[in-house]
């Protein structure tokens, strides 16, 4: 069976950077253009991803809460980071958005050229309030674009189950751009595990949480809220939301 699984994975990773290859390199024509165009066509090699994740490895997906996002402002998401699969699936889940992320990651050939069309907020992760700071403040310019901004709160990708602290530069960010935000846990690392080349067939479950009013809220209460819904045991609710 594990052998089954490294072949399929393989399969996946073969078609999944080859198809890198070409939006990269034929993205890059689309500097000249605004930051919207060039998300749709970069996007798209998330969405093939997401369907060729499926058709080799067997990893599906179902979204809980998907009538709660407002499509017409632009919000935050504060999720959980357990895989790759977020940074893919999300874009197939909620509007237009980009990143909060490290900015080693632009540096990775084509992968981060493919980043960097995102227009994503790459930061320092030593640089402290430094790094706080540029979250708030490009952030905010994100949202007054009307472009979704994904946080993950707690600073780094975690194993599946295993919860981590809470860092304030998401709540911040929410208080100064007043900007709805979105909980988002799920369980991806069940089906694509922190630091591992073989993905596991199986159902990924997303619970998006209703529009957060972050106004009568302090940073503190922010983040215990966010830290209630990543962590809490969710069920899929009798009637599905696909």
């Amino acid at each position: 069976m594990k052998l089954i699984y490294l072949l399929r994975s393989l399969v996946f990773s073969i078609g999944q950077i080859t198809t890198l290859i070409f939006f990269s390199v034929f993205g890059l024509l689309l500097y000249p253009f605004s930051h919207q165009v060039r998300y749709r066509f970069i996007h798209y090699w998330a969405r093939f991803c997401i369907v060729w994740l499926r058709w080799t490895c067997g990893v599906k997906y179902r979204v809980f809460g998907s009538e709660n996002i407002d499509f017409s402002k632009a919000g935050l998401v504060f999720a959980r980071h357990e895989s790759a699969w977020e940074t893919f699936a999300f874009q197939a889940i909620f509007p237009q958005l980009t990143f909060v992320l490290k900015k080693e990651l632009l540096k990775i050939p084509f992968f981060g050229w493919g980043l960097a069309m995102l227009s994503p907020i790459a930061i320092d992760r030593n640089a402290g309030r430094k790094a706080i700071k540029q979250v708030v403040t490009e952030g905010c310019q994100r949202i007054d674009d009307q472009v979704w901004v994904v946080i993950f709160p707690e600073g780094t990708r975690m194993p599946a189950g295993v919860p981590g602290d809470i860092k304030s530069g998401g709540a911040m960010l929410a208080k100064k751009a007043l900007a709805p935000v979105y909980l988002v846990a799920h369980n991806a690392g069940s089906c694509w595990p922190k630091n591992s080349f073989i993905k596991k067939p199986g159902t990924i479950d997303v619970y998006i949480s209703p529009p957060l009013d972050v106004a009568a809220l302090s940073v503190a209460e922010i983040n215990q809220k966010t830290e209630e819904w990543l962590f809490a045991p969710h069920r899929p609710p009798k009637k599905e939301a696909v």
